[in-house]
């Protein structure tokens, strides 16, 4: 089975896809090790790890070049986040999803953000051009803004749904609702569309076996779990700095087993 049907599978249940999402080669790895099924990207912390904002600001390049290193060390499906497909012209979104397709890529969250649906429909159909012309059966996962940007006060579910009849019109394969957490909304948002639904990891949120009655299919960390990294890393690093070295392995994992995680080669010259 190709990586592209496996991921497509993993949607499909009954058990909910879980992605705690990676941000680098390293925390690919080290997700794998813990049980993930498939690997995710976070597009806030690759930007981070490459001293970049986010918001569509990464570089191309860099992005696709942590995407060659993820795939290097695991043997999973891999999507990648890629915003709002990092251009406004739908042409330019279907060859930037087709250099994505290059790096091995067999997924990808494209969000809509504050634009109009249409613009976000010609760009879920542009991504599907680019998959049909490279023969892959890329999984379209079509991120709503909603509840994220306070959008339709009100009428959020309805909004939701519309926007999910388009989406899926358009090409996509899932609907991702970041935001929403209470289990009448999100039963109404997955009972609703035949689309497989994500939902993003968040306090509050009910247990993995209440989502998978609910109809959710797929669970991202988001940028949960950098910023946990990342706060720890600064909270450490202050305490160092302040002479206090006590706690620096509070945590961590032996050096022996996370060196263990890695292949014995490096990279190609």
């Amino acid at each position: 089975m190709s990586d592209a049907d496996l991921f497509r599978q993993l949607h499909q249940g009954p058990e909910v896809l879980v992605l705690p999402n990676a941000w680098d080669a390293g925390t690919a790895r080290l997700f794998a090790d813990a049980g993930a099924r498939a690997i995710a990207t976070t597009s806030s912390g690759i930007a981070w790890s490459l001293g970049c904002r986010d918001g569509d600001r990464v570089p191309l390049d860099l992005y696709l070049q942590v995407l060659r290193n993820i795939r290097r060390v695991v043997d999973l499906p891999v999507s990648a986040d890629i915003e709002g497909g990092y251009a406004d012209d739908p042409a330019l979104v279907r060859d930037k999803v087709a250099r994505f397709l290059d790096a091995g890529v067999v997924g990808i969250n494209l969000e809509d953000g504050t634009a109009d649906p249409d613009l976000a429909c010609a760009k879920i159909e542009a991504a599907r051009q680019a998959a049909t012309a490279a023969g892959i059966a890329l999984f379209i996962n079509a991120r709503t803004d909603i509840w994220l940007r306070g959008l339709a006060a009100g009428r959020e579910v309805e909004e939701a749904l519309d926007r999910a009849r388009r989406y899926r019109s358009a090409g996509c394969d899932g609907l991702f609702v970041p935001g929403r957490t209470d289990a009448a909304g999100i039963a109404a948002v997955a009972g609703g569309t035949e689309l497989p639904v994500n939902v993003m990891a968040r306090p509050g949120l009910p247990p993995l076996a209440t989502l998978a009655e609910l109809g959710v299919r797929r669970l991202s960390a988001g940028g949960a779990i950098v910023q946990a990294a990342w706060g720890h890393a600064r909270h450490l690093a202050a305490a160092m700095l302040r002479g206090d070295s006590e706690h620096l392995f509070d945590g961590a994992l032996a050096y022996p087993a996370t060196n263990a995680l890695f292949p014995v080669q490096g990279a190609e010259s």
